[in-house]
């Protein structure tokens, strides 16, 4: 158990004691602006996961249905033709960091989260795609799924402490990360930027993760606003089923950072989102 209050080193210490980060992921990154290269990361990546490539393998399966092929999908570069290499990335990244942290998942609550994570890194794709604003959805996605791992940390590493800050965040309806540096002197926000940092992940992941409750104090980039905004429109959407970590405002600031409007014809941004989230929980629960 960590000594309070926590630190960058005793989190970074601690980190041992969590499962190794997924190189596919890193490897994923390193490569988004090679195709070619990128494609046989992947295909190195899902040879050697069975269960990645049976999700692909089943997407792509049910693609070639609907378009009446008449052999099955086989291998992975058919896969990807049939399917796109964007829609491959997400699963092996969703699958990637679903394995990472399933074992810090110990009670309904670990559950609960990382159906909150799944839909915020959804919504951080479907923004990224519905905004004018040039950003990677990969990243995007990676930094929805990854924005509450200090969440996960403090429920592997101090997990009673950590039930009674959800606890009082309930009770009290206070914001989550408010209990936190009350009772840990750090947030989670803070915990994953650290740990973010500690795996070497681009610096605008790292800076989402740590920013994404207080996006109006930093100043360049888009994955910030787009993080916080997506988590906001995940608890109000309720894609986790109800989660107790709400999110009491959206900053105006991120909106008009990302050129966000909300009106009438935000309801099918809404309604993919709600969609796809029910559909990517299901597929990868």
């Amino acid at each position: 158990m960590a000594a309070l209050p926590i630190d960058r080193q005793q989190v970074i210490e601690h980190s041992d004691a969590l499962a190794s980060f997924p190189r596919a992921v890193s490897e994923i990154l390193a490569t988004i602006d090679d195709p070619d290269g990128n494609l046989r990361v992947l295909v190195g990546c899902i040879n050697h996961d069975p269960i990645i490539a049976a999700r692909v393998l089943s997407v792509a399966n049910r693609a070639a249905a609907r378009s009446r092929r008449d052999s099955d999908v086989t291998d992975i570069y058919t896969a990807t033709s049939l399917i796109g290499m964007t829609r491959v990335r997400e699963i092996t990244l969703i699958s990637s960091l679903k394995n990472f942290v399933s074992n810090m998942i110990s009670d309904e609550h670990g559950v609960r989260l990382w159906s909150h994570s799944v839909g915020v890194g959804v919504c951080c794709e479907e923004i990224g795609a519905h905004i004018e604003a040039t950003i990677s959805i990969d990243s995007s996605l990676i930094a929805g799924l990854l924005h509450d791992i200090g969440q996960f940390w403090f429920q592997a590493i101090e997990p009673d402490a950590f039930r009674a800050c959800r606890l009082e965040s309930i009770q009290r309806s206070a914001p989550i990360e408010h209990v936190e540096r009350a009772h840990f002197g750090v947030d989670h926000a803070t915990v994953g930027r650290w740990l973010a940092e500690h795996w070497q992940l681009p610096k605008d992941i790292c800076a989402a993760i740590g920013g994404h409750h207080a996006p109006d104090s930093v100043a360049d980039g888009f994955l910030v606003p787009l993080v916080h905004v997506a988590e906001v429109l995940s608890n109000a959407l309720e894609l986790s089923g109800g989660n107790a970590n709400h999110v009491s405002y959206v900053s105006s600031a991120a909106c008009k950072k990302l050129g966000l409007v909300w009106n009438e014809g935000s309801q099918s941004l809404f309604g993919r989102i709600e969609a796809r989230a029910q559909h990517a929980n299901a597929f990868f629960s």
